[in-house]
Formats: C-alpha cells, structure tokens, sequence
C-alpha cells in the first residue's frame, strides 16, 4: 500500500524555472520517481545541461522559455502539446525577487516580479488545461503545484515589496484555481518555501549556518525536503490535499 501512495512511475510533467536551485531540486526528485520530466527556464543551456545529466537517471527533456512573455508562455505550451497527449503534474516554480528601499522601489522592479510571479503562473496553467483534463480521471486526479513563499505568509523583514505581494497572491490564485479546476479532477495545491540554498536565496546558498541559527529546525531546507513535499502532493497520497499551501521551512512561518 505504502508503495502505492508514492508511485508516479508513467507520469508526465512539466516544472518551471527547472534549471537551478528548487526547481532543480524538483526536476531531479520527480525524474527519480519515474516521471517523465519537462524542464523549462530562460537560459536555454543550463536547461539542456541539466536535462543531459538527470536523463542518467530516467526521462528529462530541455523545453527552454522566457515566461515572462505571453508569446512564450503560448510556444511552450503549444511545444508541449506537439510532445504530449496528456500532462499529468504541472510545477509552477519560476519565478523572480527584487529588493529596492520604500522611497525607490521602480514600476520595473514591481512589474517583473509580478508578471513572472503571479500572472505567467496563472496563463501557463490555463493553456495546459486541456492537457492535464487529459491525463486526468477520478481515480488519478491530475496536479498543479504551485511554488509560492513564506514570505507569502509572514512579513519578511527585506524590502521585497512586489516578491511578497506576488507570493501572497499566488497563495491566493491556488485557491482559486483549485476551487475551479477541481471540477475538471485538476488539484491544485503550493508549497511555501524557507530557506533553501539557491541563487535567488543567497543567503541560505552562502551562509547557511548563520541563517540555520535563526530556523526553529536549525538547519536550512534540504533538496529532499522538497522532494519529498512534491512527490507527496503529486502523487496518490495527496489526493485529498486541494487549495492548500505548505510551508516547508523548518517551522520559520508558524513555529517561532
């Protein structure tokens, strides 16, 4: 039975901003689990090479895009269409921060992060609806899995206005989404990230002792902690997880 609650051997995905930090750590827990793997980001040769190197160990294809477009977000569905008859798990991960004081902050650092966080997310999911109303059926419900932040829930004490008002935003949006597409057997369901190494968390990349000082966990997030978030929810053992957003952050959000 336990096997059962975790198997997603045969499955389709796609992640999102794939190529590095925990999109990467996504990517290379899903085609681990026997998923067939679509890996997308902006820079077209991180993602072929890390397509190459997790194809060692199963199925892991490159499908590079600027989500930041609208024509982009339409070519990669389209291109993931011309692959696929079906989609079963879509990962929303990429995304982008900008940190500026108050009297500053730029319209372009507010725009950015917004398009890429909140509105590409919702766009790319409904032109691979049709493909994950495919896949999906009463008894194997397809997924969407959004990447959101705790810096979502909680007020962050950086200057990331448009990073936590997008994130928070997407908390929302997945609720939203789920309360749609669940009539379509699509779940919908986020994960709110703390402190894991990354380029766009230098800080638990760079100095990871220092921030575990300050995680109720004393430790920074691991790439199997989110892993292990994601398979849950993408497989048969989360099936009943609709809407909900899961802080994976060693207790930062609602345990200090």
């Amino acid at each position: 039975m336990l096997e059962k609650l975790f198997d997603l051997s045969g499955r389709t995905a796609l992640v999102t901003g794939g190529s590095r930090g925990i999109g990467e750590m996504i990517a290379r827990g899903l085609v681990e689990s026997g998923v067939k793997t679509y890996i997308s980001s902006r820079k077209g040769d991180a993602c072929a090479s890390l397509a190459d190197e997790l194809s060692a160990s199963g199925e892991c294809i490159a499908l590079p895009a600027d989500l930041s477009q609208m024509s982009e977000i339409d070519r990669l569905a389209a291109a993931l269409g011309e692959r696929e008859q079906q989609l079963d798990i879509l990962v929303n991960n990429a995304g982008a921060a900008w940190g500026e004081p108050y009297d500053e902050f730029s319209e372009g650092g507010w725009d950015k992060v917004m398009n890429l966080n909140l509105k590409s997310v919702f766009f790319l999911t409904q032109k691979c609806t049709p493909l994950l109303r495919a896949a999906a059926t009463a008894e194997r419900p397809a997924k969407v899995i959004n990447i959101a932040s705790i810096d979502g829930i909680r007020v962050p004490d950086l200057e990331t206005y448009s990073y936590s008002a997008s994130k928070s935003g997407l908390i929302h949006l997945t609720r939203r989404l789920a309360k749609r597409l669940i009539e379509d057997r699509i779940i919908v369901t986020g994960i709110a990230p703390g402190a894991f190494a990354s380029s766009m968390n230098k800080m638990a990349r760079d100095q990871a002792d220092e921030v575990s000082q300050w995680v109720p966990a004393k430790r920074i997030g691991t790439p199997e902690d989110m892993a292990g978030t994601v398979i849950f929810l993408a497989s048969r053992a989360g099936d009943y997880v609709v809407g909900s957003t899961i802080a994976v952050d060693g207790g930062v959000a609602y345990a200090m």
